[in-house]
């Protein structure tokens, strides 16, 4: 494993290491204005969700790690306390990267990327009418994290305001992962799209309380066939299935099959066995899987 001492490093190796790691990460297309009425809009992927109660965002202008200079949405939100997050999808990742130019403080970056500006209904910045999101906020605080080349300015956003185009909503009127079609940052010059099928469902432990992978046996622990997820799956199951649970599934006609076919070769029927509950772990049918690796 490659061990590398943040110190010994430059702030554009650092970079370079931390966003190609570090990712993928959300994108915050910020609209803001200065005290002049200036407009601006700029990319950020230091940006996520931080609190829901009050709902606060943070994205991030660090200072350019070439020059250390900084930004102008960070002079401007330090005049205008103001600024619209919009989310962007695939749809518009192509004009805002090239939002991201450094163009003049005078330049408006809606007209320079073609974006169309839609008036905010609570604050001065305006909105990305493109943008299947946008999040009407107030500049709580501005936190400088350094003064070097790339250090950060954490801008704490409260949302007071929410815009959501309705043709991302499903039939119970929520944003539908499916539709949205969301893009994210990666490092260089990549990005990634989440399309419907890149997209999967993992059973948050929120309510029950898994028996945990240091409940299973030995012999699944440390299973040549069954993956860290699919372990993970079992340890969030409540509990171990009985001894008559157990029993009854040795009658599953794939179960008969893999023991009359194993019948004094132990080492193959319990590979066959671990393949077995691994494909019922990949149709969702957790409970039997563990069922099958218990037998």
């Amino acid at each position: 494993m490659l061990t590398l001492k943040c110190d010994d490093l430059t702030p554009v190796q650092l970079q370079n290491y931390l966003q190609y790691a570090i990712a993928p990460r959300p994108i915050c297309l910020a609209s803001t204005i200065d005290a002049n009425g200036n407009i601006n809009l700029s990319p950020f992927s230091f940006f996520n969700m931080f609190s829901t109660n009050p709902p606060i965002c943070i994205f991030s202008p660090a200072r350019r790690v070439r020059d250390n200079t900084t930004k102008h949405t960070l002079e401007n939100v330090r005049e205008v306390r103001e600024c619209v997050i919009n989310i962007v999808n695939y749809a518009m990742v192509q004009q805002t990267s090239l939002s991201s130019t450094e163009y003049g403080k005078e330049v408006n970056e809606f007209e320079k990327a073609g974006f169309t500006m839609e008036t905010s209904h609570l604050v001065k910045p305006p909105r990305v009418a493109e943008a299947p999101v946008q999040l009407e906020c107030v500049v709580n605080q501005i936190i400088p994290l350094g003064d070097q080349h790339g250090a950060g300015n954490l801008i704490l956003a409260e949302i007071k305001l929410i815009h959501i185009k309705e043709e991302i909503l499903d039939t119970d009127g929520k944003i539908d992962q499916r539709k949205i079609d969301l893009v994210a940052r990666l490092g260089g010059n990549w990005y990634s799209r989440v399309t419907p099928e890149s997209l999967f469902t993992v059973p948050k432990p929120l309510t029950t309380l898994g028996i945990g992978v240091n409940a299973l046996p030995i012999s699944v622990r440390q299973s040549k066939v069954l993956t860290g997820n699919d372990l993970g799956l079992l340890g969030n199951e409540e509990q171990l299935p009985n001894d008559d649970e157990i029993s009854e599934m040795q009658w599953n006609a794939n179960v008969k099959d893999i023991m009359d076919a194993t019948m004094g070769d132990a080492n193959n029927r319990e590979r066959e066995l671990h393949e077995f509950a691994k494909e019922l772990i990949a149709y969702g049918k957790v409970s039997d899987a563990l069922k099958v690796l218990l037998l």
